[in-house]
């Protein structure tokens, strides 16, 4: 009996692996675009990137994949046989490499996989031609089972196939190498001849048993095992190479062959926990469902679909029945249900792992075949429980091995090498030997102990001696030790010693016997674990925890040493999620790795370079203590990032905020130092990037306050509660209204007014300065455009602030002009104000779309010009109409601040270029603006910022003659 178990969990053991495996192999679809095929290709799904058209008559027309010009063409297909539904089927191959490809298209005629529970796909003939967008229709190889196209495709070609279906559906569709294909059929070929060999004995053996011993429980089995021959026989197509079967008749066969499985459950259920003898009732129901069984036979000469999924429920519901009757009389112990436990449970997992098949949750090539082999597996086990029923009361004989053969035996199929240390002749032996394994002679290794000393790693060499030493004085004890040991060709492998004396008559240690096994698999495992538990798997750097390690050990020698002061640096890449979407994340992990490369070369021995998450590292910087120095490592690293990447012939610019803190003996943690270098750099952050921020105290309580009112700004923006207020603009010459330039006002409920100046900071820090960009100019073209339906055709513009993120967006211009036209306004009244800090960020970028948004005619202004250090040459880089002279120059000007401004005057007049000075005080300081040939003026006292309607009103007083 005991035997008899272990055969029987080494069979649910291999079923429940043959299921695992199934289970594990999940294909993915790909998305619909023309397949690229390469030399080394050599199978392809290519089921999601074909396409299914289903009722299109006929005559089918469909464009073509571009081609290797680039161009889309149309074709037309016309069907080959009368009998044509109209359904058709396109899928493009691309032949990437620089050889002619001989391939073949494969679409299988029955798949077990998504075929359905209620009303199933039983296979059928799928593919009756395929037409390529070049050449003629495909020569069809012949199959029992598949349809299969040969396809020949030239080196760079781009081919679009149109295949003209015999069904609506198409299961799948595979792309093979003929050689990958041949060698797939013949290897499921021996594995269907296996289980059906096993199958067919299997039931001739059950049957022949049935006729020596006639048990009711025999017949039943019996049947079951020819019904599941049955079953794989048609489903391996088997069947099909004994007599000649149409596809329509493998419909039916394939119905009936469920049918049988399914009543051949339920018999053997029925038959086996001899159910007829505890209620006259339930064998009432179980003959009714084996009659409505027995029926559907007939059902599946007729409508084979619905044949096939009455008997797919059946099952499972036999398998659900069959669950509760063996707990219900387990826990009555009756001795057939409990035997039958086990076995029930593989039935169980058959039944989902096969549902979840059917439904396409399970979609490996492999599940169909697994499913299969692990029913006959199944039947053997019932076999296998039914015989040792039949036959209950045989015993086993016990005791065929004595113990030391048993352990022999045992060691032996271990595959582990025996060590015999005989310590009287100090003679060493391994059985077998292993020095082969070494690249060594045959027994080299043997003899005394002291030939491994040469070959023990250095470090281990007084530890395995000192070792062996100790185990001969104590006399006791097992020894487990490993050690290192050089092969012949130099590289070191581990060995794990498991050995224990043996003494003699006297006390004294005779021998160490015991075995010796190589885990150097197993230590290099150790190894890389514990390498990648604490350093980035991509940059092979230091990961946060052991970073924050390094910088206690920093802190506790800055605390045993004054003259040392550990610096923090946290440095974050600007922008560096836009590489991983323009470029993809491959190409991103090149980048990385390229700035580590830089970061390490600035650093000395005594300095930590860690990353912290994915565009983050951590800096420990113990080999500069000055602070002109660390300043300037600051200064490098900027540096070094903003150095362009090369890549594909496109150049890569990136830029970091680096936030820095240096430890002045304050018995700070490490983790509160790392914070505090976090939050500077989140402060660089937020005041544009591309910059380097000392820590300060104040910073801990910035984050906080700057969450919240982003929070607050979020729930503005969407409630619409933002509005804009406009600031005239005037001419100098007769004071008249040239323009306005709009400005955001924020009245929140608990704030009040909250400043521009506070805002939009944090605006410009998160995602929102996109949207609240957008949210200005689109209300300020609105108003506008109310303006002049109301008082007429008004000779006035208006001027619109851009951030520093609209103006690296590279859709800015299409954005703006979309927003323009689709208020009707015209784009000449409109001006974009740039200040000289934002084009500072990217200057190649900002010439870029400021090029753009002149040539689509929209002004653009140099607002706060003159205090920045490279604003003359922003004059001649950049296409800018207008300057807006900062009003720390015009606000009651001194001598040379007149100087300074009739010169800034006279060299925009010669560039043809208007001034508007922004902050006039007074009327005298107008007018000598005017007299130097300032051409417009915007001030508190021409103005103060006023609401659309009164801005309306404003120029319905000063333009009454407008309409």
């Amino acid at each position: 009996m005991r035997q008899s178990w272990r055969v029987l969990m080494a069979l649910v053991i291999s079923v429940i692996a043959l299921i695992g495996a199934s289970l594990m192999l999940a294909g993915a679809a790909q998305a619909l675009e023309p397949v690229r095929i390469s030399r080394e290709a050599t199978a392809l799904d290519l089921t999601a990137t074909t396409e299914i058209y289903r009722g299109r008559g006929e005559a089918f027309q469909v464009s073509t994949a571009p081609g290797a010009d680039g161009i889309v063409r149309r074709i037309e297909v016309r069907s080959s046989t009368p009998e044509h539904s109209g359904d058709w089927a396109v899928f493009a191959l691309a032949n990437v490499s620089e050889e002619q490809l001989d391939r073949l298209i494969v679409a299988p005629h029955f798949r077990l996989v998504n075929s359905g529970l209620a009303w199933p796909d039983l296979g059928s003939k799928r593919i009756l031609s395929i037409t390529p967008s070049e050449g003629f229709a495909l020569d069809q190889v012949p199959s029992d089972e598949d349809d299969v196209y040969r396809i020949t495709l030239n080196p760079g070609s781009v081919v679009t196939f149109v295949a003209e279906l015999a069904t609506p559906e198409l299961p799948q569709i595979y792309l093979w190498e003929p050689d990958a294909y041949k060698d797939t059929v013949n290897a499921f070929t021996l594995y269907r001849g296996v289980v059906l060999g096993i199958a067919g004995l299997l039931a001739v053996f059950l049957t022949i048993l049935f006729v020596v011993k006639g048990t009711s429980m025999l017949p039943a089995t019996a049947a079951l095992a020819w019904a599941v021959l049955a079953y794989v026989s048609v489903d391996f197509g088997f069947l099909s190479k004994l007599i000649s079967i149409t596809p329509g008749d493998e419909q039916i066969w394939r119905a009936g062959t469920e049918v049988f499985l399914a009543t051949g459950l339920v018999l053997f259920l029925f038959a086996y926990l001899n159910l007829n003898r505890w209620h006259i009732n339930l064998a009432f129901a179980m003959a009714a469902w084996l009659f409505g069984l027995a029926g559907l036979f007939a059902v599946a000469i007729y409508d084979p679909q619905v044949a096939a999924g009455i008997a797919r429920l059946s099952l499972g519901a036999t398998a659900a029945a069959g669950l509760g009757l063996i707990v219900y009389l387990g826990v009555n112990r009756y001795d057939r249900a409990i035997m039958l436990v086990p076995t029930w449970v593989l039935v169980l997992f058959w039944v989902v792992a096969a549902w979840m098949t059917i439904s396409g949750r399970l979609s490996n090539d492999i599940a169909q075949p697994a499913l299969g082999g692990a029913l006959v597996l199944i039947v053997l086990l019932l076999g296998f429980t039914v015989v040792q029923h039949s036959f209950a009361g045989g015993a086993f004989h016990q005791g065929l091995f004595s113990d030391m053969e048993r352990q022999a035996l045992a060691l032996s199929g271990s595959g582990d090498t025996v060590w015999d240390w005989d310590v009287l002749r100090n003679k060493l032996v391994t059985i077998p030997d292993i020095s082969p394994n070494f690249g060594y002679s045959p027994h080299h290794l043997s003899g005394p102990v002291r030939n491994w000393l040469p070959h023990v790693h250095p470090d281990d060499r007084d530890r395995f001696r000192t070792t062996l030493d100790a185990l001969i004085e104590h006399r006791r004890g097992r020894l487990c030790h490993e050690f290192r040991i050089r092969a012949e060709d130099g590289h070191y492998h581990w060995l794990a010693l498991r050995i224990r004396p043996v003494l003699g008559s006297t006390g004294e240690v005779i021998r160490c016997v015991g075995t010796i096994v190589d885990v150097t698999e197993q230590k290099v495992a150790e190894t890389r674990l514990l390498h990648d538990a604490v350093h980035d798997n991509l940059t092979g750097l230091p990961n946060r925890q052991i970073f924050i390690d390094r910088l206690e050990m920093a802190i506790a020698t800055a605390e045993a040493h004054p003259e040392v002061r550990p610096t923090v640096f946290m440095i974050d890449l600007d922008g560096f999620r836009k590489v991983n979407d323009k470029h993809g994340m491959s190409v991103g992990d090149t980048v990385l790795l390229a700035l580590t490369r830089r970061l390490k070369r600035l650093l000395k021995p005594q300095d930590s370079l860690a990353r912290i998450s994915g565009d983050q590292f951590g800096l420990i910087l113990l080999s500069e203590q000055d602070a002109g120095r660390v300043a300037a490592l600051a200064e490098a690293v900027t540096k070094v990032i903003s150095a362009p990447i090369d890549f594909a012939q496109q150049e890569i610019r990136l830029t970091a905020s680096v936030g820095l803190v240096t430890w002045v003996g304050n018995e700070a943690v490490a983790e509160e130092l790392m914070k505090d270098a976090e939050l500077a750099m989140a402060q660089a952050k937020r005041f544009g990037g591309n910059r380097i921020e000392p820590f300060r105290p104040a910073f801990r309580t910035v984050g906080s306050n700057r969450q919240r009112l982003e929070q607050d700004l979020r729930k503005a923006i969407d409630r619409r509660e933002l509005t804009l207020v406009y600031q005239p603009i005037v001419r100098m010459k007769d004071a008249e209204i040239a323009g306005f330039e709009a400005l955001l006002r924020w009245e929140d409920a608990k704030r009040g007014t909250v400043s521009p100046s506070e805002f939009i900071p944090v605006a410009e820090s998160s995602d929102l300065i996109l949207q609240l960009g957008m949210y200005a100019l689109r209300h300020a073209a609105e108003d506008l455009a109310e303006w002049m339906r109301a008082a007429g055709d008004l000779p006035i513009f208006m001027s619109v602030n851009l951030s520093t993120a609209q103006l690296l967006n590279i859709d800015l211009c299409a954005d703006v002009i979309a927003t323009i036209e689709d208020t009707r306004c015209d784009r000449r009244r409109f001006k974009l104000e740039v200040t000289e800090s934002l084009v500072m960020h990217n200057p190649q970028q900002a010439m870029v779309t400021l090029q753009k948004l002149r040539e689509a005619g929209i002004g653009l202004s140099l607002d706060d010009f003159g205090t920045g250090h490279s604003s003359l040459s922003y004059l001649t880089r950049f296409p800018f109409t207008t300057i807006k002279i900062d009003k720390a120059l015009v606000s009651n000007p001194d001598e040379r601040q007149a100087i300074l401004l009739n010169s800034i005057v006279t060299l925009a007049k010669n560039l043809d270029m208007e001034i508007v000075a922004e902050g006039v005080a007074n009327e005298s300081d107008a007018a000598v603006l005017a007299e130097m040939g300032c051409d417009y003026a915007q001030s508190f006292i021409y103005g103060p910022p006023i609401g659309a309607d009164a801005a309306l009103r404003l120029l319905k007083e000063r333009f009454p003659d407008a309409r």
